[in-house]
């Protein structure tokens, strides 16, 4: 035996106690050093003590940002100064179309957001994949230049391998497509859509693979947006995944709800610079916006003022948050939430709490129902808060809906990918639209109060109510939320 392996036999406890000891020192200055939020840094830090080796080892996996942000950044502003050079319908004041107080909002959404505020769309609101999938299969058969789509789930049932064929279809008649798909979104179904598409040589790629292989349902850095632009002219965006669950032909009585919204205007080209500019992350291939951004829009009969709001965990970090946050301050008479996942931080607690207080009526929907059992349990944990500063609070009994909508005033709304979670808001990339008119905004609340007719509010002492073993499992929950 060699005096290493002597040395080994005998010290290779301390030996072990050293290296995890440096290990977790290195990843706990990493935590503190790297990390905004100081709850997240105490977190991690508390993590990597607790367990220097496999804390370390998690925070590795889960917490940091793998997305180097000066180079996505460098390739967003690329993206947007070439398709944004095509978006010229810019509009400066919104109080014709929506109401005076939202002026200053308009200003949050020109320094925040970096795409301007665009006059001259339409918007048509689309109920669950019975209208939207059939809109967005009319389109793509009418493609005649180019289609892209991006979806954090495609799944491999009948109606992704609708929308798949009829994407092959397409590219027969000589249609440019491209297709991105989140890399976690992916594994949600057996097999993953990515190798039929690649089967019919269909250009598509996955956004940030998971080293790790696996399907990992809270992974972090996921691209949670939903595109489809056809000939830079016809944009999709919202909410709903391609899942036939959100199809009542399909699901019946148990199918997921959801609302999705077909645009055209110019604000079509700030959908495609988002792709475009994901696609360019992901795959290198920079998308020419002469070929893939028509200008037909100019056309267009639309009077709605509409802007996108791009989200991530990059320099873009809590924009849809900023906007929310703008929002409810400008708020003079009525708020309208409805999200299926509703765990806002403190700092958008405090913002709806005030609301409420100032007597603005605060009204949040929320499903009876949810498909992520320990997102409800924590959302019940802390949905008390809301309650108690004088916001109503409404358990839809009606199947599972995944709209995520906003209006305020009836004057102005808000859409798109983004929950009110600490995952949307700080972890996902998303994309949102917010709209100053006043049409569409009594429209989408027109909605929510329908869902409210079918809801059962909420109280405080239906929460006390609760047995202790059941606040305590909430609560523990609730505690492990911003992974949630």
């Amino acid at each position: 035996m060699t005096a290493i392996d002597t040395l080994l036999s005998e010290y290779w406890p301390h030996i072990a106690f050293l290296t995890s000891l440096c290990i977790g020192a290195v990843a706990a200055v990493h935590a503190a050093m790297t990390k905004t939020d100081v709850r997240a840094a105490i977190g991690w830090v508390g993590v990597i003590l607790l367990s220097p080796f496999f804390g370390a080892l998690f925070y590795i996996i889960a917490g940091i940002n793998r997305v180097r942000k000066d180079q996505i950044s460098q390739q967003r502003d690329a993206a947007l100064k070439e398709y944004g050079a095509s978006t010229t319908q810019t509009i400066t004041s919104v109080s014709q179309y929506s109401a005076p107080q939202f002026e200053s909002l308009k200003i949050l959404g020109d320094t925040i957001g970096h795409f301007p505020l665009l006059i001259g769309n339409r918007a048509t609101m689309l109920q669950s994949g019975d209208e939207t999938y059939p809109a967005m299969l009319k389109a793509i058969e009418q493609a005649r230049h180019s289609i892209v789509l991006q979806s954090y789930i495609f799944d491999h049932d009948s109606e992704g391998i609708k929308l798949a064929e009829a994407l092959e279809r397409a590219q027969n008649r000589g249609v440019q497509i491209r297709v991105l798909i989140d890399a976690v979104g992916s594994k949600y179904s057996r097999p993953p859509m990515i190798r039929t598409l690649r089967k019919k040589k269909i250009p598509c790629a996955l956004f940030m693979t998971n080293p790790l292989g696996m399907r990992m349902p809270y992974a972090n850095l996921r691209s949670h947006r939903k595109i489809l632009v056809v000939d830079g002219e016809i944009g999709f965006t919202g909410g709903m995944n391609i899942r036939a669950g959100f199809v009542k032909a399909i699901a019946g009585s148990k199918a997921t709800r959801d609302t999705h919204f077909c645009f055209e205007g110019p604000i079509v080209a700030q959908l495609m610079a988002v792709f475009a500019h994901d696609w360019r992350f992901t795959t290198r291939e920079i998308l020419p916006v002469d070929e893939w951004c028509s200008k037909q829009w100019a056309t267009t009969n639309g009077s709605v003022p509409a802007r996108g709001i791009r989200s991530g965990p990059d320099r873009n970090i809590g924009s849809n948050h900023s906007m929310l946050l703008g929002a409810f301050a400008v708020a003079q008479s009525h708020i309208r939430i409805q999200s299926p996942y509703f765990l806002p931080d403190i700092t958008l607690l405090g913002a709806i709490a005030t609301a409420a207080r100032r007597g603005i009526q605060v009204d949040i929907v929320l499903p009876g129902e949810n498909n992520l059992r320990l997102v409800s349990y924590a959302m019940m944990a802390q949905i008390d808060q809301v309650i108690k500063s004088g916001c109503r609070v409404w358990l839809n009994q009606d199947t599972f809906n995944h709209s995520k909508l906003i209006t305020v005033d009836n004057a102005w709304s808000y859409i798109g990918s983004s929950n009110i979670d600490p995952r949307s808001l700080r972890l996902n990339f998303e994309l949102d639209v917010e709209m100053y008119d006043r049409n569409l905004a009594q429209q989408i609340s027109a909605q929510i109060d329908h869902e409210i007719s079918h809801s059962q509010r909420l109280t405080i002492d239906q929460l006390q109510a609760i047995p202790f073993v059941k606040k305590l499992r909430n609560k523990i929950i609730w505690l492990a939320s911003p992974y949630l």
